[in-house]
């Protein structure tokens, strides 16, 4: 596997390949829009023109890179208004991660409403289908793909279940452009036990029977502080948490990963350090 991190791109989204060098990432995941707000300025030429010199620096060595849309946006919805704004959102994503030529960008795939006594998960599911169909309609030219990352599944989130993301990968006309985020705190917290090889190896049966392995195209690593099935989505570092050290190894070790990219979303300040120490702790489980 590719080890790596999300990394900062504060002053600058080029910075974020020189971040990730700098600890030796194989791989990067970023922002590359306000993921607290809507709005979002557009990027200018220099900008894109200098993270992609950066990106081509290092493409030997830092690959793939990729973005993890904004909190707010939830196609899932069934409030109009909330809707509109993240389709615009999520789109405004794809046209500046196809600018800076990233392979993907990670979503959450979304929450139906709690005050709707209509909304079920089905029609969530199928409103999440038919907004991303509608993205990729409205980007034919774009290679960018978008990858629905398995949730913790607190409240009405959905995506906490491989048949979640079946239903909606099902539904996707241009399946080219689809695929899976498997983040190993979420499917821990939601209920997925992988803490044994053979709990391990039933677990991703089950995934390549509902979705198929082929769909599987990147990782987010990260410890859980709370049980097996908490439904709790608390990020810690590697083999502090309650899946504990040795399971990443299964995932490190498992020969259909290897080229597929596994970043760190743990805790962490500006210099680093955590970071360094969890893709040491990582790297140790790798066997040669």
């Amino acid at each position: 596997m590719r080890l790596g991190a999300h990394m900062s791109v504060s002053e600058g989204k080029h910075l974020a390949i020189e971040r990730g060098k700098n600890i030796e990432c194989e791989t990067i995941q970023m922002f590359i829009r306000n993921v607290r707000g809507w709005s979002s300025k557009p990027l200018d030429q220099k900008e894109i023109n200098t993270f992609l010199e950066y990106n081509l620096k290092f493409k030997e060595e830092i690959w793939p890179i990729f973005s993890h849309n904004s909190y707010l946006i939830n196609l899932a919805t069934s409030d109009k208004e909330k809707l509109a704004k993240s389709y615009e959102a999520m789109l405004d994503e794809l046209i500046k991660a196809d600018q800076l030529q990233l392979d993907f960008v990670v979503i959450h795939p979304g929450t139906f409403n709690y005050d709707d006594e209509n909304e079920t998960k089905k029609s969530g599911l199928k409103r999440i289908t038919e907004q991303i169909n509608k993205l990729f309609s409205n980007t034919k030219e774009s290679n960018v793909k978008i990858l629905l990352e398995t949730v913790a599944g607190q409240g009405h989130n959905l995506g906490r279940k491989f048949h979640h993301l079946e239903t909606i990968i099902n539904g996707i006309e241009d399946k080219k452009r689809i695929g899976v985020c498997f983040d190993t705190c979420h499917a821990f917290a939601s209920g997925y036990d992988f803490t044994t090889k053979e709990k391990y190896e039933e677990m991703w049966d089950e995934f390549d029977k509902l979705i198929g392995l082929n769909y599987l195209y990147a990782f987010h690593l990260n410890d859980s502080e709370k049980e097996l099935g908490s439904r709790v989505d608390r990020h810690i570092h590697i083999g502090q948490g309650k899946i504990g050290k040795e399971p990443f190894g299964f995932f490190l070790n498992d020969s259909r990963f290897l080229e597929l990219p596994g970043v760190l979303e743990t805790p962490k300040g500006n210099d680093m350090k955590e970071d360094i120490m969890n893709l040491a702790t990582l790297r140790s489980l790798i066997k040669s």
